[in-house]
């Protein structure tokens, strides 16, 4: 399976589990409802849970995610299941945080990012947690020094990392209490074609 089409299965899995957990909220069918608000169908039954669902907020982040960053996420998204390489750069070879960071960057956006997590979290703009938007990188402290550990923000307080030595390239909460413990920050980078842009809609 190529990268490309491993991200969209991954997206369209994710999506879906979204709107399962949405929908498992909301107030189960009963048969001593009034039957003329009971649904007909399976059909009628999926439609209905797929209109709860849409209003739900994890469907709206993924809605947000798809707009703002749909490349970046795909990208990242992709890489979910390669290994933990230290010092990995390429999916072929493993990767490691800083090395999925930037591979994902170069791939979606053609920017080259600097080595190491630690270099990482120089560049950019800084961004308080409350703002956090796709695509934006999350730092956290595992090494027992500051930003040695770096993802990528997905939304919904979630975030894609390449762990640690045995791991894989996984999507975690940022609320768990290891992640609340360890955070260091978050930085923005500029969408090359953005800043490119920029100048020529000022000129106008």
């Amino acid at each position: 399976m190529t990268i490309k089409n491993r991200a969209t299965s991954h997206f369209l899995w994710i999506t879906l589990f979204a709107a399962t957990v949405a929908s498992s909220s909301a107030p189960a069918w009963s048969a001593e409802a009034d039957t003329a608000e009971a649904p007909t169908s399976a059909l009628a039954r999926l439609q209905q849970l797929t209109h709860r669902a849409t209003d739900t907020l994890a469907v709206s982040k993924l809605q947000e995610l798809t707009h703002r960053a749909s490349d970046l996420a795909l990208a990242a998204i992709g890489m979910i299941g390669i290994r933990y390489q230290r010092g990995g750069t390429t999916p072929e070879n493993g990767l490691d945080c800083s090395g999925l960071v930037r591979y994902v960057f170069m791939q979606s956006w053609g920017a080259v990012l600097p080595r190491t997590a630690a270099d990482i979290s120089k560049v950019g703009q800084k961004v308080k947690t409350q703002d956090l938007q796709p695509g934006d990188l999350v730092f956290y402290n595992t090494l027992r020094r500051g930003f040695s550990h770096v993802g990528i923000y997905l939304g919904d307080n979630k975030f894609i990392h390449s762990p640690s030595a045995g791991g894989q390239v996984r999507i975690e909460s940022m609320d768990m209490a290891y992640w609340k413990q360890r955070f260091d920050g978050a930085r923005r980078i500029a969408d090359p074609q953005q800043k490119d842009a920029a100048p020529a809609a000022n000129g106008q």
